[in-house]
């Protein structure tokens, strides 16, 4: 069967939030929401958050969790 783009899309963003849910996305939406949060508090410049986000998906191999976007091109 082939897909469109459109449901490859689909089961791209579905193994994204799955991978979330499990737990093994270093740069989860609630990581990254966090670090947004901090900066709109005013206790991280942007440039620090974005370090702070490099960082963590830099680690995110040793620690055993996988990147978004390699949750994504798995999907």
């Amino acid at each position: 069967m082939v897909r469109t783009r459109f449901e490859a899309g689909i089961a791209k963003r579905q193994n994204v939030n799955e991978s979330e849910k499990q737990g093994i996305v270093a740069d989860s939406l609630d990581v990254r929401m966090a670090l947004i949060e901090k900066m709109n508090r005013g206790e991280m410049t942007l440039d620090e958050v974005q370090t702070e986000l490099k960082r963590i998906k830099r680690n995110a191999k040793k620690n055993g969790q996988i990147t978004r976007s390699q949750a994504w091109k798995q999907g």
